[in-house]
């Protein structure tokens, strides 16, 4: 019997039990509705999260204080800190896989000016800073070179910190106080968002780093040194010459640990690329349930259908359809009727995605590869769950088949 023949039977006895059909099929629909559902927000997260790692810079390698040791007790990461601007200076002259170097010093300080007064964390940078970390001003400008070494007293609000203390005004040209030093905002720079931590990008001011060490920190040493390399395939190149050089410069002998510590956004990544696939793994588990259940449900329907077939079965065999024929016909039936209901499990959980997005305001995602598998594992699920009710209609003899009331 060919293909299209059987679908055709299969869509008839379908549609003479349409009832029965649907809340057979119902199984399926919320089973792999609850699979998109939960794939959805799985991939949502972590396309959110490797944009948030994105965003932290392009290519870039992270050099950061070391930790410390007494009476073999460690201090914790960034307890020793010998990060310096010549250190900075050795890699930006020296580094042959690197494209940029930014010093970065940290620090914190009430900023007062406008119409109100914020503390906000301080970052003290290079020029190149802004290119690192891929981060444009939405209006004005960035500081120059030029205000690098007058140690000039400008600085650019991240959005937060524009927001707080000129809300509904320019602030380009204006002047505010960083603690008891007054400075001119050059720009605004463009909004971040949240890290995946939930910490506020925005909630920063970035100064020239002579400014910063000179007039608000007070002190030599660097919280940071940021590295972009030539591109992302230098980068485990410029994490190896990061740490040479960094040990030269610290002069520290063969046999002597790091002082620092080198790591770049692949790390990052890799670790929240685990936390995601734990994730989808469980959503994933936890709404295949419904669809081992939803199969089920076929088999029991399809071997009630099969006892009250019976003699229809028995009239086919008789006028000469074979065992593989009957066999091929339920087999069909289950796997239409549960294909049918996971391609409506598709559409109803990409809309419930859309309104769960729009809801939440959580990022839902939906590859296409997603779909096809989805409406794919739902025809094996019938075909499966279908063979057995399939081989016992197939296996039933003609006579006790035609004897059946």
């Amino acid at each position: 019997m060919n293909p299209v023949t059987l679908i055709a039977l299969a869509l008839s006895s379908i549609r003479r039990s349409a009832s029965r059909s649907m809340l057979t099929a119902l199984g399926i629909v919320i089973g792999v509705g609850s699979v998109v559902v939960m794939v959805a927000i799985g991939q949502g997260a972590r396309s959110t999260i490797q944009d948030q790692i994105n965003d932290l810079g392009t290519n870039l390698v992270v050099i950061t204080p070391g930790s410390s040791s007494a009476a073999g007790v460690s201090g914790g990461a960034g307890s020793l800190n010998r990060l310096t601007l010549d250190d900075a200076a050795m890699l930006e002259e020296q580094g042959q896989s690197f494209a940029l170097v930014s010093p970065v010093l940290f620090t914190r300080a009430v900023a007062v000016g406008g119409q109100g007064n914020w503390r906000a964390d301080i970052r003290g940078v290079d020029t190149s800073y802004a290119e690192i970390r891929s981060w444009g001003t939405s209006s004005g400008a960035f500081f120059t070179d030029d205000d690098v070494r007058r140690r000039a007293k400008v600085v650019v609000l991240g959005a937060t910190v524009a927001e707080q203390l000129f809300p509904g005004e320019d602030p380009i040209g204006q002047q505010i106080r960083l603690g008891e030093v007054p400075v001119t905002v050059l720009g605004v720079l463009e909004s971040k968002g949240q890290t995946a931590e939930g910490n506020d990008q925005d909630d920063v001011v970035i100064a020239p780093y002579s400014t910063v060490e000179a007039r608000l920190a007070g002190r030599q040493s660097l919280t940071q040194i940021l590295v972009s390399a030539l591109s992302e395939a230098d980068v485990p190149a410029a994490l190896k010459e990061a740490a040479v050089l960094m040990r030269e410069s610290h002069r520290l002998a063969d046999w002597a640990e790091d002082d620092f510590e080198v790591k770049d956004q692949s790390q990052l990544a890799e670790a929240a690329e685990g936390t995601t696939e734990v994730m989808s793994m469980l959503l994933g588990a936890v709404a295949s349930v419904s669809l081992l259940v939803g199969g089920i449900g076929i088999m029991n329907i399809m071997l009630v259908s099969v006892t009250e077939r019976t003699h229809e079965i028995g009239i086919r065999r008789a006028l000469g359809a074979r065992r593989r024929d009957v066999l091929a016909q339920f087999l069909v039936e289950s796997t239409v009727l549960s294909a049918a209901g996971g391609l409506v499990g598709v559409l109803l959980g990409l809309a419930a995605s859309a309104v769960l997005g729009a809801m939440t305001g959580w990022a839902t995602s939906v590859e296409p590869v997603t779909v096809v598998f989805a409406v794919c594992f739902s025809a094996t699920v019938g075909i499966f769950f279908g063979w057995t009710p399939a081989r016992r209609a197939a296996s039933l003899d003609v006579i006790d088949a035609l004897r059946h009331q």
